[in-house]
């Protein structure tokens, strides 16, 4: 086989949310996969790739709903074919399996959470800049359905999680725009909009929202998000907007908060 020259910043592309894509060596090798099992297979062997999986393991994230008798010999055809389309060294073991991505491989999902994490240490820095490219690259990632074909519990947790990065992010992203100021302050107003819809519980959305809308001279419709966030939180949960919400309502009034 020719040996394929790759750019020295070259990274392998691996996108389990939205559409699937495997690239490895500068190949597309999703195409070879064995249809929806097979791509399933190789996704829970990327998310658990810190470690070796059993067989009988793979066998219940395959066929969640009741394992017919043939799912053995059928994991054993799938893991044949995914071995062969990614090599021994990549995908090692036999009663063990364990997937070894090449160095610079990173999952999408992975680079999420990594991502979230940046952009949330920035933002308790007070580093706004710095907080602002990876909360924009979490929201990327993290709106897009993982593996949208496919509905199985253990995915389910994983697109938990995955939400919950999607509101950290834009959290992080907000934050950060409403800091830098400027022509990202329509930004800062956006994400917070999308934040409170998608999480209507979720205060510091609505504090940011506010903050936003007043950095834009739109105190008015800041303090309307603040009488429809309180007039919420008390017919729905009996209870007064936090401390975040509060805050930024004492700003709007251009009165210090007070401490009880």
């Amino acid at each position: 086989m020719e040996e394929i020259s790759l750019p020295s910043d070259y990274r392998p592309r691996i996108q389990l949310c939205g559409r699937f894509v495997l690239e490895l060596a500068g190949r597309r090798i999703d195409p070879q996969l064995s249809g929806r099992q097979g791509r399933l297979l190789f996704a829970y062997l990327a998310l658990n790739r810190e470690r070796a999986l059993t067989r009988d393991e793979l066998v219940d994230a395959l066929w969640p709903y009741g394992t017919p008798a043939a799912a053995p010999s059928a994991l054993t055809v799938l893991v044949s074919k995914l071995r062969a389309a990614l090599g021994s060294e990549t995908l090692s073991g036999r009663s063990e399996l364990r997937l070894n991505l090449p160095p610079g491989a990173r999952v999408d999902v992975e680079d999420a959470l990594e991502a979230v994490h940046q952009a949330q240490s920035a933002v308790a820095l007070g580093d706004w800049r710095r907080a602002w490219g990876p909360a924009l690259r979490a929201q990327f990632i993290a709106r897009r359905r993982l593996l949208p074909e496919h509905d199985t519990p253990w995915l389910d947790r994983w697109r938990q999680r995955l939400d919950d990065v999607h509101d950290r992010a834009l959290e992080a992203y907000a934050a950060s725009c409403l800091r830098i100021g400027g022509t990202e302050l329509p930004g800062a107003e956006r994400a917070a909009r999308t934040l409170t819809d998608r999480s209507p519980l979720r205060e510091t959305g609505y504090a940011l929202l506010m903050d936003a809308l007043a950095s834009q001279g739109n105190v008015a419709e800041a303090m309307r998000v603040y009488e429809r966030v309180r007039t919420m939180l008390r017919q729905e949960l009996g209870i007064t907007p936090g401390p975040a919400i509060q805050q930024a309502h004492a700003r709007l009034l251009g009165t210090p908060t007070t401490r009880r």
